[in-house]
């Protein structure tokens, strides 16, 4: 199968254009499962909620030789009972996720996309699966459950949130902490243009309740290049506040200031047992399904 049979499914531009939600989400996950043949990842695309990687000290009679057989690999047969992950996916929904200009989609599209690709698989993988949509309050909650049905409840859920007001990343995260239970997972998807010393206290909250956490920074490759015209006027999307200026005369001090900012959250985030990813919104959906399957294989 060439590169492009299934690469296209991994595109957001590509995906955007995709009218089902419920098909943008299959799409994404089949041409990743379809991709994982073809890449150094290969060993993932076992049939993730029936088999986990050997581990010493497990029972020998629990090997599914006929996988060793294929793949050279020790695999075990997981039972029922393993597969009960509890998943939280937390998405920022305030006004600065709406901002594209370089990215064919926004911030909150490719975040929604995301979220719907890793909806379909964790429930696929008989894992149960919630969502949480926030901006300056909490917008919705839907507690994990592990059903197709439950499914299309959370794909409408994502696809109707429209971005609005201001992020307060803490405050909500909060909330959310309240209703997680121990062990969970948990993953986030911000732009984090919020204020960041809070909103990593949350998060290390979160994690000293025993959650596994992962964090998807998500932002437009030009908030990551500065790659703006001569002369732009720049819009505060939460405040509606202005500002003219020339970019290329405070181009080295923006990449200076991103660089910080980008480095304080990461190794906040590090420091904490926290898996960090930067993504922008041109990236393939497989670098993050990637992301998300190591965390879940280290899970077991």
């Amino acid at each position: 199968m060439g590169k492009s049979d299934f690469s296209k499914y991994l595109d957001p531009a590509v995906i955007s254009k995709v009218s089902s939600f419920e098909l943008r989400a299959r799409f994404i996950v089949e041409g990743f499962l379809l991709g994982l043949h073809k890449s150094p990842y290969h060993g993932f695309s076992i049939e993730f909620s029936q088999h986990r990687p050997y581990i010493q000290g497990d029972p020998l009679k629990d090997v599914d030789w006929k996988v060793l057989a294929k793949t050279d690999r020790f695999y075990v047969k997981q039972y029922e009972e393993e597969t009960n992950l509890k998943s939280y996916l937390l998405l920022d929904n305030s006004n600065s996720m709406s901002f594209k200009y370089q990215g064919i989609v926004t911030k909150s599209e490719y975040a929604i996309m995301l979220a719907s690709g890793l909806s379909y698989l964790m429930i696929n993988q008989k894992d149960a699966v919630g969502l949480g949509i926030y901006s300056d309050k909490v917008e919705k909650y839907l507690p994990p459950k592990a059903s197709n049905i439950y499914l299309k409840e959370i794909l409408t859920a994502l696809y109707l949130s429209k971005p609005s007001g201001k992020t307060t990343t803490s405050s909500n995260l909060g909330f959310f902490a309240e209703r997680i239970n121990k062990r969970g997972l948990v993953i986030i998807f911000s732009d984090f243009l919020d204020d960041i010393e809070s909103s990593l206290k949350a998060l290390k909250k979160i994690r000293n309740a025993k959650n596994e956490i992962i964090v998807f920074h998500i932002l437009d490759p030009a908030e990551m290049n500065f790659s703006f015209g001569r002369d732009s006027i720049f819009v505060d999307l939460e405040t509606g506040e202005e500002m003219a200026s020339q970019p290329y005369q405070v181009r080295r001090v923006y990449s200076q200031a991103v660089s910080e900012f980008v480095h304080t959250i990461k190794k906040g985030c590090l420091d904490s047992g926290i898996d960090y990813n930067l993504i922008d919104t041109s990236t393939p959906f497989d670098k993050a399904l990637i992301a998300y399957l190591q965390k879940r294989s280290r899970l077991h």
